[in-house]
């Protein structure tokens, strides 16, 4: 394969004129989500000076995420997925715009900031199952794994250039600029979904709004080891070692002294790793060693965040953040394909649910932890041990890969009969 072709071969999604216009629109709305996030986290700090804030700032804004995401599911599968995610965005947009008000006029304080957080992450436990479940509505089930990872390649990449851009603002003009540019962001995603061209989706199951229907969901989960073990790890992972990014203003200021330009760089090089790691995961051509990909990757993610943490020169910092990006995103979005991969059109909200309760549920929990547990021993320390329990859950998965593989081919092939 020729170097055009195979370049080509990686964006093959894209030829989709739907997944494109949802392309550029998701480019520019994460751009202002990333500069948003780290505004956010350096305007706590300068506001209180304390981790235990910051973790309560994160569990805040990711908690109701966790709670709402299942009857998000069940929303994704059984409503139009482009309205839903409409509504959703206008929602953020209007969230975006008043953090901005209250920040330009200097009235901001952090009980404004849970709040509003608190919103968002209820308007994110409806966006993710259903922008999860609309991906195959744009390319169909032939470019899925292809679309899923320039998916997590957009995400990340945007976590390279939305941090650098905030960092700099902030530190010319102040954190609202940033709030204020994330609310114009989301008028690039409103217009793109605007402009898709779909056809009419049947609805799989006519059921109404009921706990049996969440239920239905969660069986399937249980009751498909595969899925369950993938979904076990990611949250080990999560739980103890994502959360690194909650305290990435500790180790700016405090542990290596370069303030917020440096946590935006800080950022951006842990987005550069997770952008190089989803265009790896793009040239795949099938999902053959993704089991294999999930496991090297937890291990490896552990192991950077044990050396980082105990880091004090900040381009060895940078190095060890850039490993950390690569790893992580290599163990979230292959986990995501496999899932994708084994479950069936009429379930795929609602267990693409869980993936979301897992991906981002986890991360509160783990925010107020670590927030607490840095308080009393230190950041570096709590990341170390973050990093060392991230390495034990990927010998557990990896130990029962034989078992895996068997039963997770079986689930890809009924699939594949439908």
């Amino acid at each position: 394969m020729s170097k055009i072709n195979r370049i080509e071969f990686m964006f093959r999604s894209l030829h989709h004129r739907n997944y494109r216009l949802f392309f550029i629109g998701q480019f520019i709305s994460l751009i202002g989500v990333w500069m948003q996030s780290v505004a956010q986290s350096w305007l706590v700090y300068s506001l209180t000076h304390s981790a235990m804030t910051l973790g309560l700032v994160g569990f805040a804004s990711q908690i109701p995420s966790f709670i709402v995401s299942p009857l998000g599911g069940v929303f994704a599968d059984k409503y139009d997925k482009r309205k839903m995610l409409y509504i959703t965005n206008a929602s953020s947009l209007v969230l975006a715009l008043i953090l901005s008000i209250l920040t330009l006029m200097g009235i901001i304080q952090v009980w404004h900031i849970l709040i509003l957080g608190i919103l968002f992450g209820v308007v994110n436990g409806f966006d993710m199952p259903t922008r999860q479940a609309f991906v195959i509505e744009m390319v169909g089930k032939q470019d899925l794994v292809n679309a899923i990872a320039l998916n997590s390649s957009l995400f990340n990449g945007t976590r390279m250039i939305g941090p650098a851009i905030a960092g700099i603002l902030v530190a010319l003009f102040g954190e609202g600029w940033c709030f204020f540019i994330n609310s114009l962001s989301y008028v690039a995603i409103l217009i793109a979904l605007l402009l898709m061209q779909l056809q009419t989706q049947k609805i799989l199951y006519s059921s109404s709004l009921q706990l049996t229907s969440i239920v239905e969901g969660f069986r399937f989960v249980i009751r498909a080891q595969p899925i369950r073990n993938l979904l076990i790890l990611m949250g080990i992972v999560n739980l103890v070692g994502v959360p690194y990014m909650v305290l990435m203003p500790i180790f700016a200021d405090h542990i290596l002294g370069a303030g917020p330009s440096g946590l935006g760089i800080l950022m951006s090089m842990a987005g550069a790793g997770a952008l190089l790691g989803a265009l790896s995961l793009a040239m795949k051509m099938s999902i053959r060693g993704l089991s294999k990909w999930i496991t090297f990757a937890s291990i490896g993610f552990g192991l950077s965040l044990i050396i980082f943490s105990q880091s004090k020169i900040f381009w060895l910092s940078c190095i060890f953040l850039l490993i950390t990006g690569f790893t992580m995103v290599i163990q979230m979005a292959s986990t995501n394909t496999l899932i994708q991969a084994m479950v069936p059109n009429q379930l795929r909200g609602r267990v693409m649910s869980f993936y979301i309760m897992v991906f981002t549920g986890m991360m509160p929990f783990g925010s107020l932890f670590a927030g607490a547990l840095a308080k009393s021993i230190g950041a570096p320390l709590t990341l170390m041990m973050g990093g060392c329990i991230c390495i034990l859950g990927a010998i557990w998965f990896g130990r029962g890969l034989a078992e895996f593989k068997t039963k997770a081919l079986q689930l890809i092939a009924a699939q594949q009969k439908i």
